[in-house]
């Protein structure tokens, strides 16, 4: 039987695919600051307590564990590189003396590109922008420089923005406008951005556990076609079964809206702007290519779909 170890497992991601990899009969086990046991976990550990010995048996690491980005803006860098970069250091160590086959690190595409003129490949140089993706990029950095050798498998997995059901953020505050009646006031923002459903990001995993034969390296993950946010305000009306109601206010006053919201910390500040009305494309050709894959499973209609399904189910 196939094994694992997910650190980070009590996050969205960590909690999905450990239900998802232990449906497919693989043993998971996770590691965390806290114990965490139920049906679904082989073995846990906390971080006070792990020691490479541990390791034995397990053919994949998963690492999540990390630092995630704060659009607020509140966090200092120090966090950022303590545990993005020094926590992977302390992990990929690890499996470097251990006999574990595989080591999947999830980055993410801020490490290379805080913004995207065109479209985002894996072969992009360097460019992070901001602590939260400098600590990814130094964390790449140092797993691409060591010696791994021929028996082990390296991934460097660069996801954009993950939703699914049970996911906040971003997707959760335009669902609350468009729930309430309020029209979105964005619409005079054209853009296009790549979105990630978590469904297909599970997929990819464990492909990349279960295949042998899959070389490792640094993979973008993404849903096939990007959307454009007043798309996904479309989508979000049809779902909830409200009427589509788009504003399309002189974008100059929406950014001074925004700037007075960083100032007063409220809901819409500059990040949280860029963030809804910036183009950010990111193909996923590389990873389907690999894979032999010509669509991925979950196209990025249904998976949205299905994630702000899950909206209206928490709020019934």
């Amino acid at each position: 039987m196939t094994s694992v170890l997910i650190t980070g497992s009590t996050g969205f991601v960590g909690s999905n695919l450990t239900d998802y990899l232990y449906d497919k009969g693989i043993a998971v086990s996770v590691l965390n600051r806290t114990h965490h046991s139920n049906k679904k976990i082989n073995q846990s550990f906390t971080w006070d307590e792990f020691k490479t010995e541990d390791l034995s048996g397990i053919n994949a690491i998963i690492h999540l564990a990390g630092k995630a980005h704060d659009v607020k803006n509140t966090s200092g860098a120090e966090a950022y590189f303590d545990i993005n970069t020094g926590l992977t250091k302390t992990v990929f160590d690890a499996f470097l003396k251990s006999e574990v086959r595989d080591f999947i690190y999830f980055s993410s595409v801020k490490a290379v590109a805080d913004t995207v003129e065109d479209v985002l490949y894996e072969d992009v140089e360097y460019l992070a922008a901001t602590p939260y993706g400098q600590s990814k990029e130094q964390a790449e950095k140092y797993l691409l420089n060591q010696d791994i050798g021929p028996d082990k498998r390296l991934f460097i997995l660069r996801p954009c923005m993950i939703h699914g059901p049970g996911n906040k953020g971003n997707l959760n505050l335009l669902y609350k406008f468009v729930l309430k009646g309020i029209p979105y006031p964005l619409a005079a923002f054209s853009n296009s951005r790549s979105f990630l459903s978590v469904d297909n990001l599970m997929y990819v995993v464990e492909q990349l556990i279960t295949k042998t034969g899959v070389p490792g390296g640094i993979y973008n993950l993404a849903d096939d076609e990007p959307l454009s946010t007043n798309e996904v305000i479309t989508i979000i009306a049809e779902v909830s079964d409200k009427k589509t109601k788009l504003w399309n206010i002189n974008s100059s006053l929406i950014k001074v809206a925004a700037k007075i919201g960083d100032i007063l910390h409220l809901p819409l500040n500059s990040e949280r702007l860029k963030k809804l009305t910036e183009s950010y494309v990111v193909s996923n050709n590389k990873i389907r290519n690999t894979l032999n894959m010509p669509v991925l499973p979950v196209s990025s209609t249904t998976g949205l779909k299905r994630t702000i399904q899950s909206f209206s189910s928490d709020n019934t």
